[in-house]
């Protein structure tokens, strides 16, 4: 808190640090294989949450698209606390997806790690 305003704390960005550093290190080719190899397993459990005329690949790559989508936002997050859990101030980030406001709250180097592996893998899985 600074006076009546609630910003998220840049400090907050280095416990994502590891989780970031760890998908950077891995290699996107690699990981589309074991994928591609496990993918019958994936379309399986997909069809069994409901969705027997979907395939599972499809619904992957949306999900890549919208964590791409995300807004990289200048200058201090600021929140609100209307109950017990915070939201962002600004309406149009609190509507993002979860997906994307967890992308937020990585900070911008971790989004920008996770967004370069995120387009490496979408890039493998369309070749």
């Amino acid at each position: 808190k600074s006076g009546a305003e609630t910003a998220l704390d840049g400090a907050n960005f280095q416990r994502y640090g590891r989780y970031a550093a760890l998908l950077d290190g891995l290699d996107a080719r690699r990981v589309v294989d074991a994928y591609v190899h496990l993918y019958p397993l994936f379309q399986g459990a997909y069809r069994e949450l409901g969705y027997p005329k979907a395939y599972f690949n499809d619904r992957l790559i949306l999900a890549i698209d919208n964590l791409l989508a995300t807004p990289e936002v200048q200058g201090p997050l600021l929140l609100t606390q209307p109950a017990v859990f915070y939201q962002y101030a600004d309406p149009q980030l609190e509507a993002l997806s979860a997906g994307q406001k967890l992308l937020l709250r990585m900070g911008p180097d971790n989004a920008a790690v996770v967004k370069k592996k995120l387009t490496e893998l979408r890039r493998e899985l369309m070749r």
